[in-house]
């Protein structure tokens, strides 16, 4: 049978759909009655709520049947209407999906045995195999086997699905922080149930008992744990009761911050458990589906009329590239451009950088989704003004293939050539998150386009005349949880014409040198990443709210220990000057922050270099 889920995961990351049963709760259907028995009794319902996912972006329905066996359907008296429920679930769910749409028949644990009733394991696998049966009778696209609290419980489930199931499945978990199911079973136990079943999963989950944060702890351990794809979908916080209803206070804009920390450090698919409605699915859609795809395909269709140009040799395309070419040491400073439209100050500390001997001004572009001055204006200030080169950061957040093409035809103009492609953080993150996203490519796709405009061809195949002198590179996360999609990307953005690479800040040098013996084989320039904290509230910044960097324990109680905020400071430039110390014979370069606009806090670090 086709497998709808994996063709999606395989392509991008996937939406999923949030709770069912709290959105019956809104509609005053209180916990006594039997909510799967409305898919007959109340189906206007039920297809409402369905309509409203996937209205709001969901790309995956989970029909109403997680408590649709016939152990559970036997307290209402509805064990008979076991199968009859099941399929009008899925019917009602199929009927609401458009083209891109699939639906999940959800497979709850089996539920207790009784004082009347002992459940053995092959009655409970019988009675899950009869459910099994009923959902895929209807065809749907795949089996959510959810919500699995024990390793019995997850032995029932490969028992049935192993003698039930026709149509692709996915199994899961709900863990706590520590790893442990309800029962205390470490979670590599039923890991290890699951890889030794004859009939394996699309994925596994991790879903309820656990909110946001907790589930972004969690994550991090589980990546390390497992191959398959991993789908996370968190409670809405812990719930409150208000007016005798149970209410989850957890806002949209919260769960969606955290829904793309999920998919930075590795998750394949995002949605909500309990508390989660339409409505925090529409903040995530919005957010996450710009940034969806695992890589955006960028095919450049050039007119075989049109014969492709000898690029610029590197060493002629800037000092920066020259350097390069030479495998001399680069040093450089990161300064990020004001909100307002004075540029005055960044040009004096531009000067001052220069005076100190460092080589470039890296300039980002709009970094955590901020608003600032354009880029491309600092960078050409800052080299006309100042005398010093600038690496500028162009991000695919904001602008779409032709506005992109644009700038780096006028960067060229102005001889703006050093240039850092990233793909960029979505609005959601800053200050802005009503704004839009473009994302008509990623980092890979505009490395493309640069390397084409480099040979002197745009994004539509036609001749610019003379090729573009761009020194293009790209950022890597030494830190990455997933190292093997950290790894691919990278090896793919040198495909593309990346000629050098600048990390996330590095506090783990061990991190970076197993992550530079990892590409040895790409014989790329790596030019590290510094960051010298400020204080020990930045180092907790650091370490909690920015992906893709990871600060060590003993720098965080190194922190801790200096009381003042000039002895933090002063802590915080003596360890960045020993990773500096430690990475220099191993990496061709250091970009070193300036942290909240302190030129002296880097300059104190380069110093001696």
């Amino acid at each position: 049978m086709k497998n709808l889920l994996k063709e999606k995961l395989d392509d991008h990351v996937v939406i999923f759909d949030g709770a069912i049963g709290t959105e019956f709760y809104k509609r005053d259907f209180f916990i006594n009655t039997s909510y799967e028995n409305l898919c007959l009794t109340a189906p206007d319902v039920v297809s409402d709520i369905y309509r409203s996912y996937v209205k709001a972006g969901a790309e995956v329905i989970t029909a109403n049947t997680y408590s649709a066996n016939r152990h559970k359907l036997k307290q209402y008296g509805l064990a008979d209407k076991t199968v009859e429920i099941n399929r009008a679930a899925i019917k009602l769910a199929k009927a609401e999906c458009d083209e891109d749409t699939i639906v999940a028949g959800s497979i709850g644990p089996v539920g207790e045995s009784t004082s009347h009733h002992k459940l053995s394991f092959d009655e409970s696998v019988e009675i899950l195999g009869e459910q099994i049966q009923a959902i895929q009778d209807d065809e749907a696209e795949f089996m959510l086997c959810e919500t699995i609290p024990s390793l019995k419980d997850t032995q029932i489930s490969i028992t049935a699905i192993e003698k039930y199931a026709v149509i692709p499945f996915m199994f899961s978990f709900t863990i706590n922080r520590e790893l442990e199911t309800p029962h205390g079973e470490p979670l590599k136990k039923l890991f290890k149930a699951v890889d030794s079943a004859s009939k394996k999963p699309t994925a596994i989950g991790l879903n309820c008992n656990i909110g946001a944060d907790g589930m972004l702890e969690v994550l991090e351990q589980v990546l390390k744990l497992t191959e398959y794809p991993v789908i996370v979908q968190p409670n809405a916080g812990m719930p409150k009761q208000v007016d005798n209803r149970m209410i989850y206070m957890c806002s949209p804009e919260y769960l969606t911050t955290y829904a793309v920390r999920y998919i930075n450090i590795g998750a394949s698919g995002v949605g909500g458990c309990c508390g989660t409605g339409p409505e925090h699915i529409t903040d995530i859609a919005r957010s996450i589906k710009p940034l969806s795809k695992t890589h955006v395909e960028y095919n450049l269709a050039v007119d075989e009329e049109i014969p492709l140009r000898e690029a610029v040799p590197m060493e002629q395309r800037s000092k920066f590239a020259k350097k390069l070419v030479r495998g001399e040491f680069i040093t450089s400073v990161e300064i990020t451009p004001p909100r307002g439209f004075d540029l005055t100050t960044t040009i004096e500390k531009s000067i001052k950088c220069r005076e100190a001997g460092v080589d470039a001004i890296n300039i980002p572009d709009g970094p955590r989704a901020s608003s600032r001055i354009s880029p491309i204006i600092t960078a050409i200030e800052i080299q006309e003004k100042a005398g010093i080169e600038a690496v500028l950061h162009c991000c695919c957040r904001d602008k779409n293939l032709i506005g992109m093409q644009a700038d780096l035809l006028g960067c060229a103009s102005k001889n703006v050539n050093n240039i850092l492609f990233i793909t960029g953080d979505p609005p959601k993150l800053g200050d802005y998150p009503f704004a839009s996203a473009v994302f008509d490519v990623d980092a890979v796709g505009i490395l493309q386009v640069c390397d084409k405009l480099n040979q002197g061809v745009d994004i539509g195949g036609k001749s610019i005349g003379a090729p573009t002198p761009i020194c293009p590179g790209a950022g890597a996360d030494p830190n990455a949880i997933d190292m093997e999609r950290e790894l691919r990307r990278l090896r793919e953005k040198v495909a593309a014409g990346a000629k050098y690479i600048i990390t996330q800040p590095v506090f783990d040098t061990e991190a970076l040198f197993k992550f530079i013996e990892q590409i040895a084989d790409l014989n790329i320039p790596v030019i590290a990443g510094i960051w010298p904290l400020a204080s020990y509230r930045n180092a907790l910044f650091m370490k909690n709210e920015v992906p893709g960097v990871t600060v060590p324990d003993e720098i965080m109680e190194r922190m801790e220990a200096v009381e003042s905020r000039e002895e933090q400071r002063a802590a915080g430039i003596a360890i960045a000057r020993e990773a500096v110390a430690r990475l220099h014979k191993h990496i061709q370069g250091v970009q070193v922050s300036a942290p909240f606009g302190n030129i002296d806090s880097a300059l104190a670090v380069l110093k001696g270099l």
